[in-house]
Parts: structure tokens; C-alpha cells; sequence
């Protein structure tokens, strides 16, 4: 931790009981960062939440300006929805004194939070890289996470205190390279479980019976995340392209049909990419030649 907590926030504002939300304020109070905690959202009801069910935290129906010792406001809502939420938390009066103002957007800047700006909030993001499924789970994998954040000076001092109760590490990342960031994150998050589909769907047509697939997948994804931590990326690869093996790639061509064989050539160019300078030329070429085939017509 960068210096480590230094008091504890006496109010929080979470707009949007979505999965984020729920689960970064939920991880905030477990972490004692927080006294109070107060959510705002477009239902009558609050969700059946931890947060609600065990008294943690007041939900508020409908949207209220931040009252005196807010520290910060957190529009965790989709990105669409960002520019609309800011302009209606403006319109609601001027910010009180010292409170800032955060999306939980990674690929959205500073500059949808303009309204508040005008405000007096102190505006910026607190993105969480970490893939977020359910309010409560996400909570407990949120500690250890990485963080990234933008803004002005007094608002990326605040995230980084919440960071810090979080023992989350903080990625500083320039306005105009967050759509790239959030690309790099997209492609980590999003891609494995279309990828797992995948493999499932081509193991239940080698025969697997359809409710093995999964548990037959899922210690070699987990042994494969232990690889990446332990040896890093290049000393994670593995598999016929590393190695060169033309035959067996060539095997697999053959097996799969037409839009399997371009996602299996679109990943391999990568690992190919990766592996390429422990390949004989000849080999790397071979490679090239045979998976490029099968994306360009």
C-alpha cells in the first residue's frame, strides 16, 4: 500500500446498486474505510444486498445531493448513463466542501463529469480492474485488486486513500489512453468466458457428455492463470505453435470448421508472435503461412 489509510471517510455516496457499486461499497466498509454509506437508485426497494439486508447501509430512492461530510460520490451506473446521472447530481446544487466525484468507467474520461466540475466537485475515475459477476463475490476478489485511476489532483488523492484501504495498487492512466486501457482489460475479462464456450462446445463434439466439459476445462484454465503468475507470459506458453509443431497444427486445422479454424488461426498468430524467436525460421514461417490462410481469403 502507497503510505498506507490514514482516517477513516465519515460518508460515501454510491449512485447505482448494480454489481460495482454494491460490491465496491460493500468491500469499503469491510475494509472499515468508510462510517457511513448511503445508495441511491431508480427502485423503490433496495436489492437484496448484504448492504441493506444486514443494516450496512441507507438506501435512498431516487437521487439526493451529497449532504456536509460527503467525501465522495461514486456514479456507479452504465457508461450511457454516466453524462446523463452527472448533469442530474449537478442540478441538485452546488458540491459541499471537499467532496469529490468518480465514474467506475474504464474507457469514459474525466471530461463526462464536467457538470459536476462547474459544481465544485473535485471529478475523476476509479476503475476496478477486476471482473466483477455478483455484488456480494465480487466484494471478497475486490482486496488486491488493481485500480485505475484519473483525475484532478484532490480526487486521485481520495481514490488512492480508498485504494489503499483496499490494499489495491494503483495504475495512473492519461485521459486520452483509456479507451486503450479498457481494450486491454476487455480482452483479459470478457474474452476468456467466449473462449471457454468454445472449447466446451468442441469437446462435446469430440463426445464429451455436455455437463463435463466445463469441470474438464477448469483446472487447466486455473493451472494456466498459475503459469502467468508464477513464469510470466512468454514463460507460460505452451502447446504445438511454441514447440513448431506443424503436424499437429495442420491436424487441427483439419478438425475444426470454417469459424473455428479462423478463431483458433487469429489466437495462434498471437502465441506465434510470442514464440517466434525460439522457432527455427523455417517453422515460424510455415506457421504464418497456414494461419493467415485461414483469415485472409
Amino acid at each position: 500500500m502507497e503510505g498506507g489509510p490514514v482516517s477513516v471517510l465519515e460518508h460515501l455516496v454510491i449512485v447505482g446498486p448494480g454489481r460495482a457499486g454494491m460490491a465496491l461499497g460493500y468491500a469499503l466498509l469491510q475494509a472499515e474505510a468508510v462510517d457511513r454509506l448511503t445508495v441511491c437508485g431508480r427502485n423503490p426497494e433496495p436489492p437484496a444486498h448484504p448492504l441493506f439486508t444486514q443494516g450496512l447501509a441507507e438506501y435512498v430512492f431516487g437521487l439526493q445531493r451529497p449532504g456536509p461530510r460527503t467525501a465522495a460520490v461514486f456514479l456507479a451506473v452504465p457508461d450511457a448513463v454516466v453524462p446523463e446521472m452527472a448533469h442530474e447530481l449537478a442540478s441538485l446544487g452546488a458540491a459541499t466542501q471537499g467532496c469529490a466525484a468518480f465514474h467506475l468507467s474504464g474507457a469514459l474520461s474525466t471530461e463526462v463529469l464536467a457538470p459536476l466540475h462547474t459544481r465544485g466537485y473535485a471529478v475523476g475515475s476509479f476503475h476496478l480492474l477486476q471482473a466483477i459477476a455478483h455484488p456480494v463475490t465480487g466484494a471478497e476478489r475486490l482486496p488486491g485488486s488493481w485500480v485505475a485511476v484519473t483525475g484532478a489532483p484532490a480526487a486521485v488523492g481520495l481514490a488512492r486513500r480508498l485504494a489503499a484501504y483496499l490494499g489495491c495498487p494503483v495504475l495512473s492512466i492519461p485521459e486520452a489512453r483509456r479507451p486503450l486501457y479498457h481494450a486491454a482489460a476487455v480482452l483479459v475479462s470478457n474474452s476468456l468466458p467466449p473462449l471457454v464456450s468454445a472449447a466446451c462446445r468442441l469437446l462435446e463434439e469430440a463426445g464429451v457428455e455436455h455437463d463435463q466439459t466445463l469441470p474438464a476445462l477448469l483446472p487447466l484454465v486455473r493451472g494456466t492463470v498459475e503459469n502467468l503468475a508464477e513464469r510470466g507470459v512468454e514463460g507460460s506458453m505452451t502447446g504445438p505453435i511454441s514447440r513448431g509443431d506443424l503436424e499437429t497444427v495442420d491436424l487441427h486445422l483439419r478438425a475444426l470448421d470454417r469459424a473455428d479454424r479462423r478463431l483458433y488461426a487469429v489466437l495462434g498468430l498471437e502465441m506465434l508472435r510470442l514464440a517466434a524467436d525460439g522457432l527455427p525460421e523455417e517453422a515460424r514461417t510455415e506457421l504464418m503461412k497456414r494461419l493467415n490462410n485461414e483469415i485472409i481469403p
